[in-house]
């Protein structure tokens, strides 16, 4: 049965970021994402680039079900799903209350629940194969509280939390399990998290990374077999910092910062 890495949010950023590289080192892929004419087009140029089986799967991992038609599309593919790189993912920025409680349940869906379940359906063959690599891209929001981040930050730090318990649980298994922490990249986050070009710097620095140095750093790290990988210097100082200060005086500073930046009037 031929080997395949499955891709979440495959189409551009990260994802299409890890796609280009594991094609590089002739992975077979399986790319999932939303957009079927940006999977279809990467999916043939990597395919006749590298000499290597690239497959698509058209599916919006924020709707409950989408893992069982995933799930039912690499049975019916027979193929073998022994790396997975959960990297799908949402966000927002702002005043709480500045979203939709359904677009909170849609982040949730998206950021833990897709993870979980996509986990659980290819532990499995992991296992009686005795490899397998599972990486899951958190943030730098996955190492505390972040205010007028709250949900998203919340969200990642599941996911922290999730990939830290299941490498204990599969290391004896032949499994590597590792959590990605990339900083403010240069993907599509800002755009579809509805952050605004006037408020994008208030939730990022100014030396933003490429797709390409996140993934780079991802495979450095999983050469070193690292549980944890902070892609970037400048985000690895960044959270060194936070180990130093007490939580509820970095919530206040961060709180009084986002406000100003954001233009909030505190009450």
């Amino acid at each position: 049965m031929m080997k395949v890495s499955l891709i979440t949010g495959a189409s551009g950023g990260i994802g299409k970021a890890f796609a280009e590289c594991l094609a590089v080192e002739k992975h077979n892929l399986v790319l999932v994402a939303r957009s079927e004419q940006k999977l279809k087009t990467l999916c043939k140029q990597l395919s006749d680039r590298h000499q290597i089986a690239a497959y698509y799967i058209v599916a919006d991992l924020s709707k409950p079900g989408s893992d069982q038609v995933i799930a039912d599309e690499i049975v019916k593919r027979n193929v073998e799903v022994n790396w997975l790189i959960n990297n799908a993912g949402g966000g927002a920025g702002g005043d709480i209350l500045e979203y939709s409680l359904e677009d909170y349940r849609n982040m949730m869906l998206l950021n833990m629940n897709a993870v979980v379940a996509l986990t659980y359906r290819f532990l499995p063959q992991m296992r009686a194969s005795k490899s397998g690599t599972i990486i899951n891209v958190g943030s730098m929001a996955s190492f505390g509280p972040i205010p007028y981040m709250n949900v998203y930050a919340a969200t990642k730090g599941f996911v922290k939390y999730f990939t830290q318990a299941l490498w204990e649980e599969n290391r004896l298994y032949g499994i590597r399990t590792m959590l990605l922490c990339p900083g403010a990249t240069e993907t599509g986050f800002f755009i579809a998290a509805k952050i605004g070009e006037d408020r994008k710097g208030s939730f990022s620095t100014k030396r933003m990374e490429t797709p390409e140095q996140v993934v780079t750093a991802a495979m450095n790290g999983l050469r070193k077999n690292k549980l944890i990988t902070i892609s970037g210097l400048h985000n690895k100082l960044a959270w060194f910092a936070t180990t130093l200060v007490p939580v509820r005086v970095g919530l206040k500073i961060f709180g009084n910062m986002m406000r100003k930046s954001l233009n909030l009037n505190s009450h």
